[in-house]
């Protein structure tokens, strides 16, 4: 039984300037799907994210939306009023909820997201609570449709990890755009990619996402075998043409418009295929010295708070470190310690004489917003040096996949992943002994993100990498450092050992139909009689509800009755008043811890 079509876009085209991002696209999403969407950088995927949420309308084609739904949409880089709390939002974003369920919603927001503290001001929070902070308000508004841009960057691993569990809760369907590629893997049930090297400009694999590059190579090695056999028909047909091929006969004219065709297909099919990843090669300055850093006993507190306690940490060559930890638990500022610019508090770290420290900053800062692309990649003429040799700016900026007719643009109107290219160009053309990366990984995509990959594992310098893309600590580091936020630091051989010693410490994660605020379990001690047994019976009373809210959920599910109106009708009634019981609940809990004082 096919499954509802919810969101739809039919033909759709969009071009920016003269650069078409696609034409004639349609697809859909339907009841149940947990769709991710891959796709180069440049090729469109924001863009068809916002003509599907309906903040951009296309150029040609059409967005269909069924009727009485509600879309939520969480941008690559969401926007808050100036001034506002952390209430504030969320209570902005349930104004349709009645008043008197407004704080039980809130309550039940803020716990699910973590955020301990309801009146903190939106504007000190990090990058990565911000972002937790724009999926907690769309998900406060019980959106029908999610739809998410790049939710992963300035998450650490721990919000990873909790995205991946909200992910589902609510929404009937989502589809979410990202090159973290552990949490497509986690996440996903149907991948898409957007590439011009498809026919239709789109490839769609149901599975998970190892499924889809599974199916995506045998497609493409088609494809290949296809052009091969398109390219001997079309030189047949061109010899024969060149033979002095007479078109008076009705048959000859129909042989030669079929050459035509065929001569055209496979231009056509070789344009698609001339994708290419972006050559990036990290050059080290060969520097022979084994002791490249050392630091000693490093010490580091900030605002008056423990980031970083007694730090003992070696750099040689080929040592590669990850460092994780929670947002906000001091990973930049030690990057600053080790690269000299911050002092640390006590302990000492030595520095190789002349020790060259090529630096990446997340904040991405040192390019004019209004400069052109040529003059970004090739500041002082029409050549770059690069291992000693110089490279004239087309084939530069070829390299990192840029094509020549954008070099002249603003690098403000570059997309994201763009301009995270052309900071990586920048760094290339300087020798390193050491390069300190911090979140270099955000935007890029996953072609991009594999070359880069390869570059840090042959690089032959030492390594400081900040990353929450977890393929790339397994695949790159040699060692992980990881603070705890609190002022530890502790040591692990790789990314695996990490998590697994982080399992064992952590409580469990109930699953998300069992998901109950920590708060909940404390007993307040100045409840009557009645409620103090009402506050007992809270936690089972919850669950119970979320419970009863699956069950719902798979009677709607059920393929036997997509086709009587009637009876659907009927089973949304009843999840619409199941979730409203787990509603009422989450705000009488509210109401109970409030009576604490």
């Amino acid at each position: 039984m096919a499954r509802p079509l919810l969101l739809s876009c039919e033909a759709v085209s969009m071009a920016y300037g003269s650069r078409s991002l696609f034409d004639d696209l349609s697809f859909g999403l339907f009841e149940g799907d947990q769709a991710g969407l891959v796709g180069p950088n440049g090729s469109g995927k924001s863009t068809l994210l916002k003509i599907l949420a309906g903040d951009t309308a296309p150029d040609r084609g059409s967005r269909s939306l069924r009727g009485g739904l509600r879309v939520g949409y969480v941008p690559q880089d969401p926007v808050f009023s100036a001034g506002r709390t952390v209430e504030d939002v969320l209570t902005a974003a349930i104004a349709r909820v009645d008043e008197e369920d407004r704080p039980g919603r809130v309550a039940q927001a803020l716990g699910r997201a973590g955020f301990a503290n309801g009146r903190a001001e939106v504007d000190t929070l990090s990058g990565g609570w911000k972002k937790r902070l724009a999926i907690a308000r769309e998900l406060a508004a019980a959106p029908d449709i999610l739809l998410m841009d790049e939710p992963t960057n300035h998450l650490d691993v721990e919000g990873i990890l909790w995205l991946e569990d909200v992910l589902t809760e609510r929404a009937r369907a989502f589809l979410v755009v990202s090159h973290d590629r552990y949490f497509l893997e986690h996440v996903a049930t149907r991948m898409l990619e957007l590439n011009r090297i498809y026919p239709r400009g789109l490839f769609e694999a149901d599975g998970r996402y190892s499924e889809f590059l599974v199916r995506r190579d045998e497609f493409l090695r088609g494809q290949a075998s296809y052009q091969g056999a398109l390219a001997n028909t079309v030189r047949r047909e061109i010899e024969w043409l060149r033979r002095g091929a007479k078109a008076r006969s009705t048959k000859a004219k129909g042989r030669i418009k079929e050459a035509g065709r065929l001569i055209e297909a496979l231009e056509d099919s070789r344009a698609r295929a001339a994708g290419g990843t972006a050559g990036i090669d990290f050059t080290a300055s060969q520097r022979r010295t084994r002791r490249l850093l050392v630091a000693r006993g490093v010490t580091k507190s900030l605002g008056g708070r423990r980031l970083v306690t007694n730090l003992d940490l070696v750099i040689t060559p080929g040592t590669r470190v990850g460092l994780i930890g929670p947002n906000g638990s001091g990973k930049t500022t030690l990057l600053d310690v080790l690269a000299g610019a911050l002092p640390p508090d006590a302990g000492e770290i030595e520095r190789a004489d002349g020790l060259r420290v090529v630096r990446f900053a997340q904040e991405r800062g040192g390019v004019d917003p209004t400069q052109s692309l040529r003059r970004a990649l090739a500041p002082e003429g029409d050549a770059v040096t690069w291992q000693g040799r110089s490279v004239h700016v087309h084939s530069w900026a070829k390299r990192f996949l840029f094509q020549l007719e954008q070099l002249e643009l603003p690098v403000g109107r570059l997309s994201g992943g763009e301009q995270a290219r052309v900071h990586i160009a920048r760094l290339m053309r300087e020798p390193a002994d050491l390069l300190i990366l911090d979140e270099p990984t955000n935007d890029l995509d996953i072609p991009t993100l594999e070359v880069l990959e390869e570059s840090l594992a042959e690089f032959d310098g030492g390594l400081v990498l900040v990353t929450h893309d977890r393929f790339m600590l397994e695949r790159v580091s040699t060692v992980i450092v990881a603070l705890d936020g609190r002022g530890g630091v502790e040591t692990f051989a790789d990314y695996t050992q990490w998590e697994s010693s982080h399992a064992a410490v952590a409580p469990p994660r109930r699953p998300a139909q069992e998901v109950v605020p920590e708060r909940a379990r404390s007993r307040p001690p100045r409840l009557g009689y009645l409620e103090q047994r009402e506050w007992d019976g809270m936690e089972r009373a919850i669950l119970d509800a979320e419970r009863a809210v699956d069950a719902c959920q798979s009677e709607v599910d059920d393929p036997a009755i997509a086709s009587d109106p009637a009876a659907l009708q009927q089973r949304y009634a009843a999840l619409e008043a199941a979730r409203a019981d787990v509603d009422r609940l989450y705000a009488r809990w509210a109401e109970l811890e409030a009576k604490q004082g």
